[in-house]
């Protein structure tokens, strides 16, 4: 899949080439993006509208893409037309400006250049929109005022909920979660655990007063235990957590009411990670989900349905998640990132994932392991084409050298951009083993489980 032809918007492929949103849905009444003149009055006091673009089109889309940052979920018909725009440089940099840091601006006007564009027409283009104000993207967004007194008649009927959480040597931690989930406001649920621990104690379970089927599953893999227990369920609504999780007792209330008052697929609750980057702005309040995470989700069974099981391909690999969070977009099932059903993400360095030897997707424990994790470019030049993967690891790739705890801090940045380009030329060498693997995955047999 190539994202120049598949691209929905112009802009954002110079700040974020890999994002749910810039693929088309299979039917495109599905899409997430709305159109200015379709809003009602109250939704387009979101939106500044700007009419000092080149072409009436890219205004349309400016305003199309305030709508969907700023929280507003709706499924309209979107006439805007997505191929074909002549854009000229001061278009590209009004935006940058607008919405992005500085640093955005000059990261697309190198970008830029790379591709050959004529660097006058460039440098113009930039001088021309040098007035332009930078826009706090999020100091407004859309309130649902009456979701605090919708009575969900989907939490009235009672429905059973299955937890699925995969667990690998966190004993400690799995105690903590439990007990949380014992504190649960709603209580129609049952725990599938799926225990890979080395010893095994079967009795740990025995304490809590909860409802709980336990497989033991030999292997430590990840994926294929949540797989087992989407198998194993007998109930229509699924919720995935991580076992290094602590959470709130309305989780799974708020995570049904969510599904009930947008008619939605799947609740994705937020994580609050206790060391990483600061939490984002857009995580405080209901917009389109954009990524999924198998540590805080409500999943229709449906959806597994239609869309196959997750990918053992990721196996002991990241984004699993992710590669089914787009199959899921695509397939047209409404993702909703939901605020009000959060937990405390507590990274704890042994077990889980973590023993398999990476901290995320682009920091591995082995500074001999390629870079990105092999399924992460996998993931990109499956959905987003090769060309689209490289540039998003190059955006990525030189920010990734800093300890975790500094990730997303300027001292972090300042410390990993130092040691890329002191040990560039070993880097490459980490990038090129990750594509070699990652192109392997592409060629190998669909092996993708059913229901």
């Amino acid at each position: 899949m190539n994202l120049e032809k598949h691209i929905s918007y112009p802009f954002m492929k110079y700040v974020r080439p890999i994002w749910y949103f810039h693929l088309k849905p299979h039917d495109s009444e599905n899409s997430v993006w709305s159109e200015y003149k379709q809003l009602s009055k109250k939704e387009k006091e979101l939106i500044q509208y700007d009419e000092d673009y080149s072409n009436l089109v890219l205004s349309k889309w400016d305003a199309s893409f305030q709508a969907l940052m700023r929280g507003l979920i709706k499924q309209v018909g979107n006439d805007i037309p997505s191929e074909n725009i002549e854009l000229i440089p001061a278009d590209i940099y009004r935006f940058m400006r607008k919405y992005h840091k500085k640093i955005w601006l000059y990261v697309t006007f190198f970008q830029r250049l790379i591709n050959l564009y004529n660097p006058i027409y460039e440098l113009v283009g930039l001088l021309k929109t040098r007035h332009v104000k930078q826009i706090n993207l999020f100091e407004k967004h859309y309130v649902y005022k009456d979701y605090f007194n919708f009575e969900s008649q989907l939490i009235r009927s009672k429905p059973l909920v299955n937890i699925i959480i995969p667990t690998l040597n966190r004993y400690e931690a799995l105690n903590n979660l439990l007990q949380d989930l014992e504190k649960q406001t709603y209580t129609n649920f049952e725990l599938i655990v799926i225990d890979q621990s080395h010893p095994f104690h079967k009795e740990f379970y025995n304490i809590f007063n909860l409802r709980c089927h336990i497989i033991r599953q030999e292997e430590p893999a990840l994926w294929k235990a949540r797989n087992s227990g989407i198998i194993y369920s007998d109930s229509e609504y699924l919720l995935f957590l991580d076992d290094d999780s602590r959470v709130a007792p309305n989780l799974l209330s708020e995570h049904l009411k969510c599904l009930d008052y947008f008619q939605a697929d799947i609740s994705s609750g937020i994580s609050i990670s206790r060391v990483g980057a600061k939490v984002p702005e857009n995580y405080y309040f209901f917009r389109w989900g954009d990524q999924l995470d198998t540590g805080n989700v409500l999943i229709k069974k449906k959806v597994f349905e239609k869309c196959g099981l997750f990918d053992e391909q990721f196996e002991k690999m990241r984004m699993g998640d992710s590669e089914f969070g787009v199959r899921a977009y695509l397939n047209g099932f409404k993702n909703i990132s939901n605020p009000k059903s959060s937990r405390e993400h507590l990274k704890i360095a042994k077990g889980g994932l973590r023993e398999m030897g990476h901290w995320d997707a682009f920091r591995s424990k082995n500074i001999f392991s390629p870079r990105p994790v092999p399924s992460v470019l996998y993931l990109y030049r499956k959905y987003w084409g090769t060309k689209t993967a490289i540039l998003e690891i190059m955006h990525s790739i030189p920010l990734s050298f800093c300890p975790y705890y500094l990730k997303g801090k300027r001292t972090g940045y300042i410390l990993s951009l130092a040691v890329f380009i002191l040990l560039w030329p070993f880097i490459m060498v980490l990038m090129i083993s990750s594509f070699k693997l990652s192109t392997r995955m592409l060629n190998s047999v669909n092996r993708l489980k059913h229901l």
